[in-house]
């Protein structure tokens, strides 16, 4: 039974990663699993985080303007991660989770100072057949390792020049796919100890981390497109910066 300061902290920080999720689109399970790993293991974090992440991620998915699309264009991407997260999920609970996140966070600090002086790059579109699987894949063992779904599956998408409504939607698309392969990883590797109980507490944690979304959400949608930029680099080198030296902190 957890104490009422455990609750009490499971509570604050899904409505702080929630408002995270709102302004740039993601950032929750990255959030959530580096808090979280203050008062618990990792693959019971990211029990907890299965149900938040899945409806914001679909909220954000199904709110946007270009679902079929973006499902027809990326779907060889979403099958990759599919594959890669379920047989990767078993690393999450292995004893390489430290050095994982320490390298997830190294990457994101390196592209958001990228992004920050605008130094981008473009994925040519007759590329896109070739890459969009690999990166799934890639984005999968990653996610299987750390919870985390970020890398290289943001700047990949980033990379194909998206519309920033766009861009928020095919987010949430990769975070959906991740967030259910997850789910399917750790159910396989038995890392859902007590599946009930830990089913509750997701569902409980996922009111503040809706309630974060919407708060975020009102905030994002009175940035210029080029604020909204700033920001959303911004957001991955704190994230990155927070993996990369929360595991020696």
């Amino acid at each position: 039974m957890l104490s009422a300061g455990v609750l009490a902290w499971i509570g604050a920080v899904f409505l702080v990663a929630g408002f995270v999720k709102g302004v740039v689109g993601m950032g929750l399970p990255t959030v959530a699993m580096g808090l979280l790993a203050v008062t618990m293991p990792p693959a019971q974090a990211a029990a907890l985080l299965l149900i938040p992440s899945l409806v914001t991620n679909l909220w954000q998915l199904l709110a946007g303007p270009s679902f079929g699309g973006l499902c027809k264009r990326l779907w060889t991407m979403m099958a990759g991660v599919m594959l890669g997260t379920v047989a990767g999920a078993g690393l999450l609970t292995g004893t390489h989770t430290g050095a994982a996140s320490v390298g997830l966070g190294a990457a994101l600090v390196l592209y958001a100072i990228l992004g920050l002086a605008k130094v981008g790059f473009t994925t040519p579109a007759r590329h896109e057949a070739l890459i969009s699987p690999l990166v799934g894949v890639a984005t999968g063992l990653v996610t299987g390792a750390t919870g985390v779904f970020v890398i290289p599956a943001v700047p990949y998408l980033q990379s194909l020049r998206l519309e920033k409504e766009d861009l928020i939607q095919a987010l949430g698309l990769s975070f959906t796919v991740s967030t259910a392969a997850l789910a399917i990883g750790l159910f396989r590797t038995g890392a859902l100890a007590s599946p009930s109980a830990q089913l509750v507490g997701s569902v409980a944690a996922l009111v503040p981390a809706l309630a974060g979304m919407f708060a975020g959400q009102a905030l994002r949608q009175t940035m210029s497109v080029e604020t909204f930029r700033t920001v959303f680099f911004a957001g991955l080198l704190a994230l990155g910066g927070y993996l990369a030296v929360e595991v020696v902190l």
